[in-house]
């Protein structure tokens, strides 16, 4: 969300500049209208580029991030985007309601750290394994799975390749729920501090509001 705001933003600061630039050019310096859309262009896209820079910038100093580790970040983001679609193209191949069920589970799992992470590249940190290990696990298994299943030999050899992947894939779930448990760690703990503080000024201002009480009583 915050990255569209910020392209809107540099697109309406650059546009009016650009074009009032292009009529000064045609009308107060009498150029030519072919180099002066060329010039339009030119200061287009340069301030664009200026502007992208800047909320760059402001926004690694936020995160208190290096150019490099917001790129190897955005990198890792890009990467595990292209695996969940690997996963949700998996749907139409997996026959039982059981692999369904678990697909549908990992799927939904992995775009909600995805979607934290890309929200909060800081929290990168806290689910490496996820983005390294995890998630490829979660799409390799899954796609044996729907090959094996597809074969047209139902073999006890096969039967039982098939079970063991499935209770695998139980345990990758399991490991990916574990993963957004972590990822959501520090939003937890921050809001358990903050009911704590809400708590503690709650009951420091109590027996202020019993004394105005008991005082209106004597009064009457």
């Amino acid at each position: 969300m915050k990255e569209i705001q910020q392209f809107i933003t540099r697109h309406f600061i650059t546009a009016p500049i650009s074009f009032g630039s292009w009529l000064y050019f045609v009308l107060g310096a009498g150029m030519n209208v072919l180099p002066a859309t060329g010039l339009l262009i030119a200061i287009y896209l340069g301030g664009t580029f200026s502007l992208k820079q800047v909320q760059l910038s402001s926004n690694l100093k936020k995160l208190g991030m290096s150019r490099s580790e917001y790129s190897h970040i955005k990198g890792q983001i890009t990467g595990a985007k292209m695996k969940i679609k690997r996963l949700n193209g998996l749907y139409g191949q997996v026959r039982s309601v059981q692999a369904f069920r678990q697909l549908h589970e990992m799927n939904s799992l992995s775009r909600r750290i995805l979607g934290i992470v890309r929200s909060n590249p800081q929290k990168f940190y806290s689910v490496e394994k996820f983005f390294y290990a995890h998630l490829d696990s979660a799409v390799e298994l899954t796609s044996k799975y729907a090959l094996l299943v597809n074969q047209p030999l139902k073999d006890k050899e096969l039967r039982i390749a098939l079970q063991n992947t499935r209770e695998t894939l139980g345990d990758v779930n399991k490991q990916l729920e574990q993963d957004l448990r972590s990822v959501l760690s520090s939003d937890i703990d921050q809001l358990q501090m903050e009911i704590d503080f809400v708590d503690i000024s709650m009951k420091t201002k109590k027996p202020l509001l019993e004394m105005k009480g008991d005082t209106h009583d004597d009064r009457k």
